[in-house]
């Protein structure tokens, strides 16, 4: 047992070299600054810009309305998404500590005891440990197998006169099969490979709550925008039927032409045709959202804030595109693909080697169970195998081959997911400032919508101009109103997108913590 623990702490001791190459981040395939132009500046004022990153702004944070908040903490316990993203990470982690396991001999205890009837008169013939136990009288033999790896000295019993006996053996080790001697790497570079995806998978399980916070942040924007056509599209409507049912009445009279009671017919038409529509819209909102969170909605949530209430930290420094290598999971996903690559390259290099398995086992074997842990029944065993790779006929320079081109397919995708974040970044960045002056502008233009369909209700009232000139004046308000709702659901998601794409919406206060999976 004593030489069996040396020879083990030997085998642990032993440090081997790896042969992956050197990591060696890809050069930036974008330009070293986002754009610059009139497009990336608003001529209307700014908030003050923020002194933290959006990757360190946690979403309770960045989204104030208490309803949205209540929305996306549901939706971080119950998605089925994220916890598909969750449960992939232990899955990952368990991956890696099985394979990390073979760094190590996998030691294991036996006991065994064998019973075993003599034939009457002549000899038994008793092997060591890891042979044979071979009786011979007049006819007949028997025969079985002890552990592996132990002393084959062999002991010769008579089994008595004219009747049998009862042959028994005893045995108790500890001990290790087919441990790789990690000479060159292989299983470290395995356990690496494994490790880096391990890591990748926790990158994507923080890519898929920033993609659900903001899957849910714009399916509830647009709620509220259709919640707000629908509120302005049955004011409009039950204004235009009331402006109808006059228009109907002076044509009865004979104080309006057919032409006037048409067009007032055909607004309310439109208005009543929008209603439908937007009513079926909010519906689909709603189930849109249930679909996002999981879960029926609660009946207590907090009520919402309208759409033109809505606050978002909207001014977030953008930085430079180097800064999304560290903010960006899905970038940092693929740079950990791209280090699990190098390692499966190193585990591909060490095929080429010699490898050496080593067997040991020590133990106590006895023809009687009390003697059996006595001194002179210890047994131990040490095996060492080398196979060095002659004639492989290309399967090893072609698993090397595998995973050299498969490092070069990573390697694109990686400067892919670059190129792709700072296309986010740079629209998200554009879209911001011309959101915000044409919300402005939009808004300005709904002011003067709504005193130009005064002006003109007051003089059809007044007697000094047709009708008709009133209902072109309610349907540009109407028009106004639409667009400026649009205008304002579009900067707001475009903000919660240029949250996103900064690598925004995984970091958390530390009393929030995500559900663990079921």
């Amino acid at each position: 047992m004593r030489r069996l623990a040396m020879a083990a702490c030997t085998v642990l001791a032993v440090a081997g070299c790896t042969l992956a190459p050197a990591y060696h981040r890809p050069e930036l395939p974008v330009s070293s600054a986002f754009p610059d132009g009139p497009a990336y500046h608003s001529s209307a004022a700014a908030a003050a810009p923020l002194s933290v990153s959006a990757d360190a702004l946690g979403w309770q944070a960045f989204f104030t309305d208490a309803r949205l908040r209540r929305l996306i903490a549901m939706a971080l316990n119950t998605n089925r998404d994220l916890r598909t993203a969750i449960v992939s990470v232990a899955q990952a982690d368990a991956q890696y500590r099985v394979q990390r396991g073979q760094l190590f001999p996998s030691i294991s205890a036996t006991g065994a005891a064998e019973y075993e009837g003599l034939p009457q008169g002549g000899l038994i013939n008793v092997a060591g440990s890891g042979g044979t136990t071979t009786g011979t009288a007049g006819t007949g033999s028997t025969g079985g197998s002890g552990a592996g790896g132990g002393s084959a000295a062999t002991e010769t019993i008579p089994t008595g006169g004219n009747g049998g006996g009862t042959f028994r053996y005893f045995s108790a080790g500890v001990g290790f099969a087919s441990y790789e001697l990690d000479l060159f790497g292989r299983l470290r570079s395995l356990s690496r490979e494994q490790y880096e995806k391990f890591l990748a998978q926790e990158e994507n399980r923080r890519a898929e709550q920033i993609m659900v916070i903001g899957n849910v942040a714009n399916a509830y924007i647009t709620w509220l925008a259709d919640q707000a056509l629908l509120k302005v599209t049955g004011d409009t409507l039950r204004t235009q039927q009331e402006s109808l049912r006059l228009t109907q009445a002076e044509f009865d009279h004979g104080a309006t032409t057919l032409l006037t009671l048409r067009q007032a017919q055909v607004s309310v038409s439109t208005a009543q045709a929008n209603l439908a529509q937007y009513r079926r819209q909010a519906a689909q909102d709603e189930n849109e959202i249930v679909l996002l969170i999981g879960a029926p909605l609660p009946a207590d949530l907090p009520p919402p804030r309208a759409l033109g209430e809505q606050v978002l930290a909207g001014d977030l420094p953008a930085g430079l595109p180097s800064d999304l290598l560290t903010r960006r999971p899905d970038i940092l996903k693929a740079e950990h693909t791209l280090r699990a690559d190098n390692a499966a390259i190193g585990a591909a290099r060490a095929a080429f080697f010699p490898q050496i398995l080593l067997t040991a086992s020590g133990g106590q074997e006895s023809l009687q169970f009390h003697k059996l842990f006595t001194a002179g029944a210890e047994t131990w065993s040490f095996a060492p195998q080398l196979t060095i790779p002659i004639f492989t006929w290309g399967q090893n320079q072609g698993n090397l081959d595998i995973a050299k081109t498969q490092r070069a397919i990573d390697v694109a995708a990686y400067e892919q997911a670059i190129q792709t974040a700072f296309h986010d970044v740079a629209n998200a960045l554009a879209a911001r400032a011309t959101f915000l002056d044409q919300a402005r502008a939009q808004q300005a233009e709904t002011d003067q919508a709504a005193d130009y369909y005064r002006l003109a209700l007051m003089r059809f009232r007044a007697g000094i101009d047709p009708y008709l000139t009133t209902l072109d004046a309610q349907r540009t308000l109407y028009a106004g109103q639409q667009a400026l709702i649009e205008a304002q659901s579009a900067q707001l998601q475009n903000l919660v997108t240029l949250y996103r794409s900064l690598g925004g919406g995984w970091a958390e206060p530390a009393q929030t913590k995500l559900a663990q999976a079921r």
